[in-house]
């Protein structure tokens, strides 16, 4: 990689990595991205490979990933950046927050929680993602008739996340098929390659 070229790839990567304006008020969906096309939202999105996996399946669609942690955020704006992909950027944020108090109200298509950290511990069950609240602002988050997909592999959080979801106002449970080419994240094929099962929720807003 000559100079230009590496020039190029570092302000791709540079472009890749989403900061708000002002992290205390809605954004407009236009900060985000230039285009207009459909958005789907991975909400910690970890080392982003399926946010990648996403972005290059889907091209005529836009893809946001959040993620708190900064050195996940550099490698993911890096692979970003690497591969070119004007529809895929990422936001270091935690993920309630960012759909509470930033995300643009009713944006999203399609929100992806993919293996979220279940917190096994009794006294750390309020630091679950998964609340009351966070369902609240998934409503306010997703588009009429859009989606929330969720997975992991933990069958004790997935049942604390069925109780969460049958309290949760403005969804409907609806079936997920199999769909052996959807992308998977590094956690999944890790996880499957054990032979461990993964837990699955399809929801729509109504």
């Amino acid at each position: 990689m000559n100079k230009q070229q590496h020039a190029a790839f570092i302000a791709a990567a540079e472009r890749a990595l989403w900061t708000p304006k002002d992290h205390f008020q809605r954004a407009e969906l236009s900060e985000i991205f230039e285009r207009t096309a459909p958005l789907e939202i991975d909400l910690g999105c970890g080392d982003g490979a399926f946010l990648l996996a996403m972005a290059k399946r889907y091209p005529e669609r836009n893809f946001l990933g959040t993620e708190r942690l900064l050195g996940r955020i550099e490698k993911v704006s890096r692979a970003i950046g690497r591969a070119g992909f004007e529809n895929a950027r990422i936001l270091r944020l935690e993920s309630l927050y960012a759909s509470q108090w930033l995300l643009p109200i009713g944006c999203a298509e399609v929100v992806h929680i993919g293996f979220p950290d279940p917190w096994p511990k009794r006294h750390h069950h309020e630091r679950r993602l998964f609340q009351d609240e966070f369902m609240v602002a998934l409503y306010q988050l997703v588009t009429p008739g859009g989606e929330v997909r969720i997975k992991t592999d933990d069958l004790p959080y997935f049942q604390w996340i069925e109780k969460v979801l049958a309290r949760a106002k403005g969804f409907e449970r609806i079936e997920w098929p199999e769909e052996p080419d959807y992308p998977r994240t590094d956690f999944e094929q890790h996880f499957l390659a054990q032979g461990l099962p993964i837990h699955r929720a399809r929801l729509r807003k109504i």
